[in-house]
């Protein structure tokens, strides 16, 4: 398993502390963890779940096992949270439900690829891509932003990648 994303680290503080926390896509669950050992309720939402057994029966979890690009109706629709994590992940018709999740005062941390990372390897695909300022036109007006950056990172590998850290205030 990796470590936390060092950007979900750096804002993770801006989420209401005890407050219920969805890791959208969560993979191994890394921050699905990180959150659980930080005293919030956990929401991890993932096609496969196999990798969040050793926290399935731990106090204040939900693991939710679902596709979230095959057409379904999205499984969260009416649900609050005080924090929406998504890293390594982009299905764009996400992108707009994301704010209405979000209880008054909660944060989104988002990090993924953008154009520019297929020169470093997967993904290469552009729908898996952000586009230049994505993210910050994807929530701007409908979230208060906290910090936004389009970088080339080093570490666990070479990457370009596109964040933000946003709260809704309204």
């Amino acid at each position: 398993m990796t470590d936390p994303s060092p950007w979900v680290l750096r804002f993770a503080s801006h989420i209401p502390e005890g407050s219920n926390v969805l890791d959208l896509a969560c993979g191994s669950g890394r921050h699905a963890r990180l959150f659980l050992m930080s005293g919030h309720y956990v929401t991890a939402v993932d096609k496969n779940t196999e990798k969040l057994a050793d926290i399935e029966n731990y106090p204040g979890t939900e693991i939710i096992s679902a596709d979230l690009e095959d057409g379904s109706p999205f499984p969260l629709m009416g649900k609050q949270y005080g924090g929406i994590v998504v890293t390594n992940y982009l299905h764009r018709p996400l992108l707009p439900l994301l704010p209405d999740l979000l209880s008054l005062g909660g944060t989104l941390i988002y990090e993924t690829f953008m154009d520019g990372n297929e020169r470093f390897g997967r993904p290469r695909n552009p729908n898996f891509l952000l586009r230049s300022q994505e993210l910050i036109n994807s929530y701007h007006g409908k979230l208060n932003i906290v910090a936004y950056e389009e970088v080339i990172i080093n570490d666990p590998k070479p990457a370009v990648v596109q964040r933000i850290c946003a709260i809704r205030v309204k």
